[in-house]
């Protein structure tokens, strides 16, 4: 399937040859594949099968386990109860989960284990809940049970020293928020996420038959034959990797990400706009290559000088990448019913192939953000006499902007504050939330603005 309304659509041949190209090489069952370009998924297919013994193709309605991609959800729902003045992500874990006082925490206080921390995989809480054996599918997915033997689990590197993924932090979290929101987990993501978002594809187990049906059989990996064999059942998680979900899904969820309107959350804006940033947004570096950095539940891979933002999941028989570019608001998901190579490879491929197309397409021209006229006055150029700093104050692309000819990346713009000659930096710069305040004469004029502790005079024209 593609969209005729996208520059995506003129590659489809390639976005094919590429998946198929990718099943093959590396001996895969299937892999269901998707791209999306602004506000729709452009193109899906599908290459092998869903299920061998039946001969069932793969394709974009066809469920995968989605395994860790989970963490991007409970990661929205933790954000959600923020947003709400709920909890605070620097809250420590214990303050939500009393249990975890019992927990051995060597390198300090339990209370550095923070939401925060915890998100971001830099809590240094130990990757996975106690006797855990992944080769027998051996794991305790119950928050209660685990928090009942907390003394066996804790830190094993001090906090925000190093990247250090955990499942058994996510399943915490996911009891953070039945815990504070009132509601069991899964029904809060059902409620809050999946429904406002049109997601009824996406779903924990057990399946409602309807969906069962439409499930992928997971197959272990190939060693020496070309047969392929059922892998194991996976065990039972929840909000560390429980979910299952289709291409067409993901690409609402991909969709969500990449919205431009996003305000206040409301409907099927279920998280405000500048949450989704924050989310997005590289907390730290992850290699010494500044090739990986982690963000809030999702985390970033440089390719080639595009950053995207992604995250995978792998869970017995299936692995799984939906990854994206917000700048160019394109995205791909690849979902696979084997193990081998992983398909975050592929998905960056179908990405790039899109947004090379998306940024080869002449860029529309829109007519110019009207100014208001309440702020035409505010516009000229201000300057500092001690340093010989001078600004212009321009109206550019809908919002008041600080432009400095001398330093073309530092572009301060504001936003509204509580009165009209009052304003607040908004997030990016240095400035970032400070007051921005302008002064006038005794005739109405301006005369200055100061700009947090810098006081900038209003230059006017010599007549």
């Amino acid at each position: 399937m593609a969209s005729t309304g996208s520059p995506v659509a003129a590659h489809a041949d390639e976005l094919e040859a590429r998946t198929r190209s990718f099943v093959r090489e590396h001996r895969l069952p299937s892999a269901a594949v998707g791209v999306v370009h602004g506000d729709e998924l452009v193109w899906s297919s599908g290459a092998g099968f869903a299920d061998i013994a039946g001969r069932r193709a793969a394709g974009p309605e066809t469920l995968y386990r989605i395994a860790s991609i989970t963490k991007t959800f409970t990661g929205t729902a933790v954000m959600q109860l923020r947003d709400e003045g709920r909890l605070h992500l620097d809250d420590p874990a214990v303050a939500h989960l009393p249990e975890l006082r019992n927990a051995q925490s060597p390198f300090g206080s339990i209370e550095t284990v923070t939401i925060r921390r915890m998100l971001s995989h830099e809590s240094g809480l130990v990757g996975d809940p106690p006797g855990t054996d992944w080769a027998s599918a051996t794991y305790e997915a119950s928050p209660a049970a685990n928090l009942a033997r907390a003394g066996e689990i804790g830190t094993t590197v001090p906090p925000s020293t190093q990247q250090k993924y955990s499942n058994l932090a996510y399943q915490l979290l996911g009891e953070i928020v039945t815990r504070v929101s009132g509601v069991p987990y899964r029904d809060h993501v059902r409620t809050q996420i999946l429904e406002p978002l049109g997601m009824a594809a996406t779903a924990f187990e057990p399946l409602s038959a309807e969906l069962g049906a439409r499930r992928a059989t997971g197959y272990a990996p190939r060693w020496f034959s070309d047969d392929l064999v059922e892998s194991v059942t996976a065990p039972f998680t929840e909000a560390e990797g429980g979910l299952w979900s289709c291409v067409a899904d993901l690409a609402r969820w991909v969709v969500f990400q990449l919205r431009e309107d996003g305000g206040t959350r409301t409907g099927a804006q279920v998280l405000a706009g500048e949450t989704l940033a924050e989310m997005h947004r590289p907390r730290y570096l992850g290699d010494e290559a500044w090739t990986e950095a982690w963000c809030i539940a999702w985390y970033a891979i440089r390719r080639q000088d595009v950053i995207w933002v992604q995250h995978s999941g792998g869970l017995h028989g299936f692995t799984t990448n939906v990854c994206f570019d917000p700048r160019e608001r394109v995205g791909a998901i690849a979902l696979v019913n084997g193990a081998g190579e992983e398909p975050d490879s592929l998905a960056m491929d179908l990405a790039g192939i899109a947004r090379d197309a998306v940024r080869a397409a002449p860029a529309p021209i829109e007519p110019p953000v009207s100014l208001p006229h309440a702020w035409r006055e505010l516009l000229g150029l201000y300057a500092e006499p001690e340093t010989m700093l001078l600004l212009r104050l321009e109206w550019r692309d809908g919002k008041l902007t600080f432009v400095d000819a001398d330093s073309p990346s530092w572009r301060p713009t504001l936003a509204p504050g509580a009165s009209p000659d009052a304003f607040v930096v908004e997030p990016g710069v240095r400035e970032a939330g400070e007051p921005c305040t302008f002064e006038r004469t005794a005739g109405g004029g301006v005369r200055a603005v100061v700009v947090g502790s810098t006081r900038l005079r209003r230059l006017e024209p010599v007549e």
